[in-house]
């Protein structure tokens, strides 16, 4: 059983009074007493907890049991994230080699075993290719006599695609996420051994994105209700993009907008012939007539402010910088101007 504490109430003030009395005298019997309670009360808090964990089955030339040294230095590797940090890792679960609930102690004789809540934990991170590529080779055999080609059947889980919809979230993770041109993704599958050209990236990313076009659409649609939207645009070159036999514009812009909600906030991006304030324009019209006006926030550029049908208002917010370049001088808050139709 484990030996209660005894209880030690230490005064700060009073040991302070010891000390400086020892300079002066000889400490007495009671101030002796005091220091050294106060001491020993110390040493009890720094000593560490017994570590009673075994390990069975050892290799040769370490002691079992041995207690690890207080001063040794922590071995490499345990870095600032803890393992429930991995969550995307793969998880495997070890069950002892010699033992289970309920076995009799091998170190004592005595007692019986029982499973800890908490599991000795280990990460262990290995490098692969961002995609990586699995080659089947399927058996064949042929009749001697009538030809027939016997070809053995692929495992399950193979898929009829070259390409699963696994590959295809992952390149457009690594270009969309993470910036990753797919000429770059390019090079490095090829030095990995593993042939993927920017072309293909290209189709397969197109192709999936039809799948996901509704959770876009919905993206759009929440984007309309937002409190407060920022647009801007900037050139962009595309190779080839279909325009409209009555559109006389030359230039490509991406337009990005941002809308701010209850707690969250949604960024869309729009490539093509229009302005920033003509795709603001566009994703207004799904907002609810119940809404108040929103907040626009953006720079002076004109081509910023959308073009509203009558009844549909916004409040345009510009910065101080940009409304002194546009002559406007305000004595308060820089502003806020219903902007409608023209």
């Amino acid at each position: 059983m484990k030996k209660a504490r005894r209880r030690i109430d230490v005064n700060l003030e009073e040991l302070d009074r010891v000390l400086d009395g020892a300079r002066e005298a000889p400490l007495s019997e009671s101030d002796h007493g005091k220091l050294r309670d106060a001491l020993h009360a110390l040493a009890e808090l720094l000593v560490r907890t017994r570590n009673t964990e075994k390990m069975i089955g050892k290799p040769e030339g370490s002691e079992a049991g041995t207690q690890a040294d207080d001063n040794a230095t922590p071995p490499p590797g345990h870095g600032r994230n803890g393992a429930e940090a991995f969550g995307g890792a793969r998880k495997v679960d070890i069950k002892h080699q010699k033992l289970t609930h309920g076995d009799r102690c091998p170190e004592c004789g005595k007692g019986n075993v029982y499973g800890q809540k908490e599991p000795k934990v280990l990460v262990r991170i290995v490098g692969q290719a961002p995609l990586s590529a699995t080659v089947y080779s399927l058996e064949r055999l042929r009749c001697g006599a009538c030809g027939q080609v016997f070809t053995a059947q692929e495992p399950d889980g193979v898929g009829t695609d070259k390409y699963d919809e696994t590959a295809a979230a992952m390149i457009a993770q690594l270009k969309y996420g993470a910036g990753t041109p797919f000429n770059r993704l390019e090079q490095l599958e090829s030095q990995l051994g593993i042939p993927l050209p920017a072309a293909t990236q290209w189709e397969i990313v197109e192709e999936e994105a039809q799948v996901i076009k509704p959770a876009r659409d919905e993206l759009i649609r929440q984007a309309a209700q937002g409190t407060v939207v920022h647009n801007d645009d900037t050139g962009m070159r595309v190779l080839m993009l279909k325009r409209d036999p009555s559109d006389e514009r030359t230039g490509v812009f991406t337009s990005g907008i941002v809308s701010v909600g209850e707690g969250h906030k949604i960024a869309l991006y729009f490539t093509g012939g229009r302005h920033a304030g003509e795709n603001l324009a566009e994703v207004l019209k799904q907002r609810s007539a119940e809404l108040p006006s929103p907040i626009q926030m953006c720079d002076a550029l004109s081509r910023n402010v959308p073009k509203l049908p009558a009844g549909v208002e916004i409040l345009l917010a510009n910065c101080m910088a940009h409304y002194l370049e546009r002559g406007f001088i305000w004595s308060s808050f820089a502003g806020m101007v219903s902007v409608g139709t023209e």
